[in-house]
C-alpha cells in the first residue's frame, strides 16, 4: 500500500482515497447481500409453506417476500394485496414499512419507490433495520441480569471504543430486560457482552472489542461453540491453524451440529476490516441457539400440554375482553371505538410471538393432543373476532367517510382484478378494454372523494377529533394510491389489450392458412379456397391489420416499459413483442406460399381438363385397335380414372 492512503491496482494505476472508499463500499455491499440473503432465507424456511429469495434486490420489490419475512419475525399475519401489479407492490411495501414504524423503528431514507426500483443500498439498509430491531434487539431483550452482570464492569470500555454514549433502547421499559432497564445499553453492546461472557466461561483469552477485526482469527466463534457445546471444540488447536481454517471449522460445526445457517465464507471475515453488520447477524444466531436451549431446571417446569392450556386460557380471556369491548363501545364515538381497538390490538400483538412459536411447534406434529387442538381453535376464534371488529369499525365511520370507505373498497378491488387469464384472446382483449373503461371512471371519481376529505371538518362542536388523525391519514393515503395506481394500471391494460388483439389476429390467420392447405380434391374446391384467400387477405386486409396491430403493440410496450414502476416487466414485454413479430413474419410467408400452391394446383387442373378429351379418345382407340376384352377395357378405364 502506498503512503497517503492511495492504492494501486494490478496494472500499477494509483487509486485515490475516494476510489479506495468506493471499492470497499462495493465489497461490503456484496458481502452484506450474501449474508442478508442467507439470513432472510433461513427465516423464510420457517414459514408454512416455506419460501425462498434468490436475488435480494429484485425479489423484494413486490413486497410479498418482505411481508413473509415480517410474518416470521413478528409471529403475526400480514394483510397483503394479491397479484403482481404496481398497486399490489406499493400497497404491500407500504404495509411492511407501516408495521415497522408502528414498532417505533426509524426508517431513514427508506422510501417505497426506492424498494420498487431495487436500489441496493436501500434494500440492504431495510434488511439490516429488520435484523437489528426485530432479531438482535429482541434477542438482547431476553438477556437477564444474571447472565450479563459479569460483563457490566466492561461497560466503560465499550463506550470508549464506540465513541458515543449508549443510546436508549427503543423497547418499552415494561418489556425490556433488566440489563436494558438498569443500564440502557444498546442491543449491539448487549450482544457483545454476551459474547465476552461465553469466552470467559471457557477460559478463552481472545479480546473481543468489536464486531470487526476481533473475529478475524476465528477464535471467538470457536469459543462460543465451546461454551454452548463443551465437547464440540478443542480450543488448544486454535493457535496451530490459520485464520481461515479456524473459521471454516467454526462455520462447519455450527451448521452441522447446531443447525445454525452459514451466512458467509471464511474469506469474508479473514480481511483487515470485516463487515460489522454481517458478523453481528451471524453471531446473533448463536444467541438464538442459546435462548432455545433447555435450562437445567426445565424438568421442573410445566409440560407442553400444561403450557398449551395456559396459552389457550389467555386466548379465551383475550377473546372475551375483545367481545366485551366491542359491545361496550357500541354507542361510543368512532374516535373512542378506534382507540379501544388500537389498544387491544397492540396488546395482543405484544403477546403474539410466544403464541405463534407454540403454534409453529404444533404444526410440525403429525397428530395434535386435545389441549393443542383447543389452542388452535382459540387462536382462530380470536383472529376472526379481530377481523370482525375491524370491519365493524370501518362500517361505523361517520358520514361522509362511510361512503368513501365503500368506494375505496370497490376501487381497490377493481385495481387488483387481474386479466389475461382467458383462453380466448379476443375475450381477453375485450376484458382489458372493459377494465380500462372502469379505470377512467375511477379516475374521474377520485377527485370527488378527495374533495370530500379536504372539505371535511374533523372536529365536533366540543372541539374533539371525530376521526383519529391516523385513520384520516390512512384513508387519504389509500386515495392517493388509487390515483397513482390507476395511471400505471391503465398503461398496463392498454398493452395487454394490444397484445391479445395481435395474438387473436395471429390465431385467426393461422387457422385460415391451415384451411387453405386442405386436400385439393377438385378444381372447384381449390377455386373456393383461393377465393377465400383473396377475401381474407386482399379485401379484408387481415395482414395489413396485423401489421398495424403489431406497430401499436410496440408503441404500447415502449410506454409500458419506460415507467420505472413497471420496469420489472420490461424483459417479459420485450420478449412477447419479439415472439409476436417472429410469428407474424412466419405467418406472412406461409400466407404467400399457400397462395402460390393453390394457383399452381388450379393451373394443373386447367391443364388436366384441357387434355382429358384427347386422353379419353386415345384410350378408346387403343382399346379398339388391340381388340381387348371387356376386362382389359375396365383396367384401362381404371387407369384413366387414376390419372
Amino acid at each position: 500500500m502506498a503512503s497517503g492512503g492511495a492504492e494501486e491496482d494490478d496494472g500499477g494505476v494509483p487509486l485515490d482515497i475516494d476510489d479506495v472508499h468506493m471499492l470497499l463500499q462495493v465489497e461490503y455491499e456484496q458481502i452484506q447481500k450474501r449474508t442478508f440473503t442467507n439470513w432472510v432465507n433461513a427465516q423464510l424456511a420457517k414459514r408454512c409453506p416455506p419460501s425462498f429469495v434468490s436475488d435480494l434486490f429484485s425479489e423484494l420489490r413486490d413486497g410479498s417476500q418482505l411481508l413473509d419475512l415480517l410474518e416470521v419475525m413478528s409471529g403475526q399475519p400480514m394483510k397483503r394485496q394479491r397479484g403482481r401489479g404496481f398497486f399490489q407492490q406499493r400497497a404491500n411495501i407500504e404495509t411492511a414499512l407501516n408495521f415497522l414504524k408502528k414498532k417505533s423503528i426509524k426508517l431513514v431514507n427508506i422510501n417505497i419507490s426506492d424498494i420498487i426500483d431495487g436500489r441496493p443500498s436501500i434494500i440492504l439498509g431495510l434488511i439490516w433495520t429488520i435484523i437489528l430491531h426485530c432479531h438482535i434487539e429482541e434477542l438482547a431483550n431476553t438477556l437477564s441480569y444474571s447472565s450479563c452482570h459479569s460483563s457490566l464492569d466492561s461497560l466503560s470500555s465499550l463506550d470508549s471504543w464506540s465513541g458515543s454514549p449508549a443510546p436508549a433502547s427503543p423497547v418499552p421499559a415494561s418489556r425490556a430486560s433488566p440489563l436494558h432497564r438498569s443500564f440502557r445499553v444498546s442491543a449491539k453492546k448487549a450482544l457483545l457482552m454476551w459474547v465476552r461472557d461465553q469466552c470467559k466461561r471457557v477460559g478463552c483469552s481472545v479480546s473481543v472489542r468489536d464486531f470487526r477485526s476481533s473475529w478475524r482469527s476465528g477464535e471467538a466463534f470457536l469459543a462460543i461453540l465451546c461454551s454452548l457445546r463443551p465437547q464440540l471444540v478443542d480450543l488448544s488447536l486454535v493457535q496451530s491453524r490459520s485464520n481461515q481454517e479456524n473459521l471454516e471449522e467454526a462455520f462447519q460445526l455450527a451448521e452441522r451440529v447446531l443447525h445454525i445457517p452459514r451466512l458467509f465464507e471464511p474469506q469474508d471475515v479473514d480481511v483487515k476490516d470485516p463487515d460489522e453488520k454481517s458478523i453481528m447477524t451471524y453471531v446473533a444466531q448463536f444467541l438464538q441457539y442459546s435462548n432455545d436451549m433447555p435450562a437445567p431446571e426445565d424438568h421442573l417446569q410445566v409440560s407442553p400440554s400444561e403450557r398449551a392450556q395456559e396459552v389457550t386460557c389467555w386466548l379465551q380471556q383475550a377473546y372475551q375482553e375483545l367481545s366485551e369491548s366491542r359491545t361496550a363501545t357500541k354507542n361510543s364515538s368512532f374516535a373512542e371505538k378506534y382507540q379501544v381497538f388500537q389498544n387491544l390490538a397492540g396488546s395482543f400483538t405484544e403477546q403474539r410471538r410466544p403464541v405463534m412459536t407454540l403454534l409453529a411447534a404444533i404444526r410440525r406434529r403429525p397428530e395434535l393432543s386435545q389441549e393443542q387442538c383447543a389452542l388452535r381453535t382459540a387462536w382462530d376464534r380470536l383472529e376472526e373476532e379481530l377481523q370482525r371488529c375491524k370491519a365493524d369499525l370501518d362500517s361505523s365511520l361517520p358520514s361522509p367517510f362511510d361512503s368513501v370507505i365503500v368506494w375505496l373498497q370497490r376501487a381497490e378491488a377493481a385495481l387488483t382484478e387481474e386479466g389475461g387469464k382467458e383462453k380466448d384472446h379476443a375475450d381477453a382483449a375485450k376484458k382489458a378494454r372493459g377494465q380500462q373503461d372502469t379505470l377512467k371512471i375511477l379516475i374521474e371519481q377520485t377527485s370527488h372523494y378527495v374533495n370530500i376529505l379536504d372539505a371535511y371538518h374533523n372536529v365536533d362542536d366540543s372541539g374533539n377529533v371525530i376521526v383519529p388523525l391516523e385513520k384520516f391519514d390512512e384513508i387519504k393515503r389509500r386515495l392517493t394510491d388509487i390515483r397513482v395506481t390507476s395511471k400505471y394500471q391503465g398503461i398496463k391494460l392498454e398493452y395487454q389489450e394490444c397484445r391479445h388483439t395481435v395474438l387473436d389476429l395471429l390465431g385467426r390467420i393461422s387457422a385460415k392458412v391451415q384451411t387453405w392447405k386442405a386436400p385439393y380434391s377438385s378444381q372447384e374446391t381449390v377455386l373456393v379456397l383461393l377465393q377465400d384467400w383473396h377475401e381474407t387477405v386482399e379485401r379484408q386486409g387481415q395482414l395489413l391489420i396485423l401489421v398495424d396491430a403489431l406497430q401499436n403493440l410496440k408503441q404500447k410496450a415502449n410506454a409500458y416499459t419506460s415507467k420505472a414502476a413497471l420496469g420489472e416487466d420490461s424483459q417479459r414485454a420485450a420478449r412477447q413483442v419479439k415472439e409476436a413479430e417472429s410469428e407474424a413474419d412466419s405467418l406472412t410467408q406461409a400466407v404467400a406460399a399457400v397462395r402460390g400452391t393453390m394457383e399452381r394446383v388450379v393451373s394443373a387442373w386447367e391443364t388436366y381438363n384441357s387434355c382429358i378429351t384427347s386422353l379419353q379418345t386415345w384410350l378408346a382407340q387403343r382399346i379398339h385397335s388391340h381388340g381387348q376384352s371387356p376386362a382389359a377395357g375396365t383396367q384401362v378405364t381404371s387407369v384413366h380414372s387414376e390419372v
